[in-house]
């Protein structure tokens, strides 16, 4: 499997979602984030998308974000339980797996996802991270977890022109949680977490001392 491919045409995916901004429909609203929804192009199911300005440097907000084994996400994000590196493929390139808590009361299992990250920069200063599901012969589906498949998410860190102690985050989730879960479960999740996971990141970038 071509993984390096596979990772830039995430990066392009996602910049198209950003960019493209018809057929949004706004699900929820928080003080934090602005979360909206439209049908996925990948997969039965939706894609998510989160809207907010994060106060914090740039630098702390990747802090918080990026994914690396025992980086801060693990520690802030209710919905990931481990994080652990397969194989470093390039210098901005891995093979992660995931693990995710049981949620929704218990109605959703734990689950784990393997799937290919890029950290990629861009010249405005713009970081993001970019990952899809692939198989890995290092990481074969295990009992105790459902195997979810990621298809392409990742957040983008965008700076605010003059002021450089907001950052403006998108993410995009657009997941298969596998198993046989009601629609009904998975369309109420996304929306209340990811408004979850705006309030949480700005607890840990505030939390963070200045770097």
């Amino acid at each position: 499997m071509d993984y390096e491919q596979k990772a830039k045409a995430v990066a392009d995916c996602l910049q198209s979602y950003k960019r493209d901004e018809s057929g949004w429909k706004v699900c929820k609203k928080s003080n934090d984030v602005v979360v909206s929804w439209r049908p996925s192009s990948e997969f039965p199911g939706n894609v998510y998308k989160g809207e907010g300005i994060v106060s914090g440097s740039l630098e702390k907000v990747w802090e918080c974000l990026k994914p690396v084994p025992n980086g801060l996400r693990v520690k802030w994000d209710n919905n990931v339980k481990k994080f652990e590196l397969l194989e470093q493929i390039t210098e901005d390139i891995s093979i992660c797996r995931t693990v995710t808590p049981s949620a929704a009361m218990g109605i959703i299992a734990p689950r784990d996802f393997v799937d290919v990250i890029l950290v990629k920069q861009y010249e405005d200063g713009t970081i993001s991270s970019n990952a899809t599901n692939v198989s890995h012969p290092g990481c074969p589906p295990q009992s105790g977890y459902v195997r979810g498949f990621n298809h392409p998410c990742g957040c983008i860190c965008v700076p605010i022109s003059g002021e450089p102690n907001k950052t403006q985050v998108f993410s995009f989730f657009q997941t298969d949680l596998g198993g046989f879960l009601p629609r009904s479960v998975v369309d109420s999740f996304f929306p209340s977490s990811m408004a979850e996971f705006y309030s949480n990141l700005a607890k840990a970038v505030k939390s963070l001392k200045d770097l």
